[in-house]
């Protein structure tokens, strides 16, 4: 997935961290739901800006970061 168009950092936006379209919601927020135990729908249910395919994008965003950490590592 390309999140290039959806994961976007702005310096005067959370402090410049990984933010969804724009938004003040942050990769490490959606993230942080879905390692707490909320499901997809619950997250959506309360954040009605946020689509499937912005939750999908925070995933591949931490994907494709852990993979580049573990690239310099080796």
């Amino acid at each position: 997935m390309d999140y290039t168009k959806i994961i976007t950092m702005e310096p005067d936006k959370r402090g410049g961290k990984p933010c969804i379209r724009g938004l003040r919601i942050a990769v490490y927020d959606v993230l942080d739901y879905l390692a707490s135990g909320m499901s997809i729908a619950e997250i959506l249910a309360d954040f009605p800006e946020l689509t499937d395919e912005d939750i999908r994008a925070c995933l591949a965003f931490a994907a494709d970061r852990e993979r580049r950490l573990m690239s310099r590592s080796a």
